[in-house]
């Protein structure tokens, strides 16, 4: 078999191990479809009339963070600590004793990502549409940004994921990932408006890639009106494309650098 025929059954080897771990699955998956169940539910009633009539309720609100915040865990938070597992139990000591090549593990967490980012991405979107009368994108230009941002922070949440993992280990990358990403959903937009953000948070937030896909995921669908609101009063494709493009290189970069099939003290 070539690389990218073991790649594609590493992929289903996966999504099966994935698909049993039930934490993850409910954390990872499902966890952000509930959160915008959730609030469209809580923070529906306080949207008046007008709001309503210019496209405007509480699932459009909450959808666009949602989105990204899904992104970085099915990414970022996925791989940091299933790679961390997999690397002190000794599974990647072992698969790297057999003929599979390395890349081949690779393309399956990648298939692993993408798989399940774009089925979490379909169920929010769905969601939304159907339980809540969320306005979708009518443009191709629109669909075409929420692409190449969602493969962008896709892209870049796996690699620094995999990076991420050599930080810890199987009994504390769970505070060690968890911590971090739950403050940068709160401060890149997730949860709350952005521009409701103390304006020294929201350059904390800048510099790290979760607020530009959820900036990116906000041009998509929110009103032209409301780029308004953002810190450049802009939506800043072009800044997004590039911050997003280098977190991608650097973290693959960094991966590169920093990945062993070995746990610490060991050979």
């Amino acid at each position: 078999m070539n690389a990218l025929a073991m790649g594609w059954e590493r992929t289903l080897l996966e999504l099966k191990m994935y698909s049993r771990e039930k934490e993850a699955v409910f954390f990872n998956f499902l966890f952000p479809i509930l959160l915008l169940v959730m609030f469209s539910t809580i923070f529906g009633g306080q949207f008046s009339a007008a709001d309503k009539a210019a496209g405007m309720n509480a699932g459009r609100l909450f959808l666009p963070g949602l989105i990204a915040a899904g992104v970085m865990l099915t990414s970022f938070q996925t791989m940091a600590m299933s790679v961390t597992v997999e690397r002190d139990d000794g599974t990647l000591k072992r698969l790297r004793g057999t003929p599979m090549p390395p890349v081949a593990y690779f393309l399956g967490k990648v298939g692993l990502v993408l798989a399940t980012s774009v089925a979490q991405l379909i169920a929010l979107l769905l969601v939304a549409r159907f339980l809540y009368d969320v306005q979708l994108p009518t443009d191709a230009g629109r669909w075409l940004t929420l692409a190449w941002v969602f493969f962008l922070g896709s892209f870049g949440g796996t690699v620094l994921g995999i990076a991420y993992s050599s930080l810890g280990t199987a009994r504390s990358i769970g505070a060690v990932v968890i911590a971090p990403a739950l403050v940068l959903q709160f401060i890149s937009g997730v949860y709350f408006a952005f521009k409701d953000i103390p304006s020294w948070l929201q350059q904390v937030a800048a510099i790290f890639p979760l607020k530009w896909v959820a900036q990116g995921m906000r041009s998509v669908f929110y009103p032209y009106a409301l780029a308004s609101q953002e810190m450049a009063h802009a939506w800043e494709p072009g800044r997004t494309a590039i911050v997003l493009g280098l977190w991608a290189i650097g973290g693959l970069l960094l991966c590169a650098k920093t990945f062993s099939w070995y746990k610490r003290g060991t050979t």
